[in-house]
């Protein structure tokens, strides 16, 4: 069963960025792909504090284990697609995002690349500038944990909630974002790339 995880780094739980998920993942269910959303904003999350213990311990987690950065882990290993969102909060990515990144991309570097030739894209919603940083944000952690990134990521544009389904482009680029990730998810369930555990490198 093919699998798709979606984190939203927005504290609305429906806002504009939840919005913007939701259309890429109806394409990947219409295509019989399971999806799942996490949600960051709302939830206790802690930064990395760089104390390297997941290079000392290399058992896949993180050692603060007291919020759901090690939950979303095992999750994000357990996908075959993942899709990081976030609005834009000055300038870049929110909080809860950028720990998760950071704690996250610690972890998989410490313990073999395990995302390596997974399918990812980021999410953004904006009212105005910053979009492209935020983006690059999101984009950083997939390329460099060697995920393969179909096209662009997908850019809304609102600042209410509800505003980003008009702006139709945005909302195109997000369906069209869907149904690339399915076709290239069910070749690669048919053609396997070598394994995702970072043997080899």
């Amino acid at each position: 069963m093919t699998r798709v995880l979606a984190i939203n780094g927005s504290p609305r739980k429906d806002g504009n960025t939840a919005i913007l998920i939701r259309a890429i993942l109806s394409e990947l269910e219409k295509e019989g792909i399971t999806t799942e959303t996490v949600q960051l904003g709302g939830k206790k999350i802690h930064g990395c504090t760089a104390c390297m213990k997941c290079f000392e311990n290399r058992d896949g987690k993180c050692v603060i284990d007291d919020d759901l950065v090690n939950g979303c882990i095992e999750k994000m290993r357990a996908a075959d697609g993942i899709i990081l969102g976030s609005p834009v909060y000055f300038l870049d990515v929110t909080s809860e995002m950028k720990a998760l990144i950071d704690r996250a991309g610690f972890v998989s570097y410490a313990n073999g690349h395990p995302l390596k030739n997974k399918v990812g894209n980021a999410v953004v919603a904006v009212r105005r500038a910053g979009a492209s940083r935020t983006a690059d944000s999101m984009l950083h952690f997939l390329l460099a944990n060697d995920m393969i990134v179909p096209g662009l990521p997908v850019i809304g544009m609102g600042l209410d909630i509800g505003d980003v389904e008009k702006d139709a482009e945005g909302m195109d680029r997000a369906e069209h974002l869907g149904k690339g990730m399915a076709q290239l998810l069910k070749h690669l369930n048919r053609h396997p790339l070598p394994v995702q555990n970072g043997e080899g490198r």
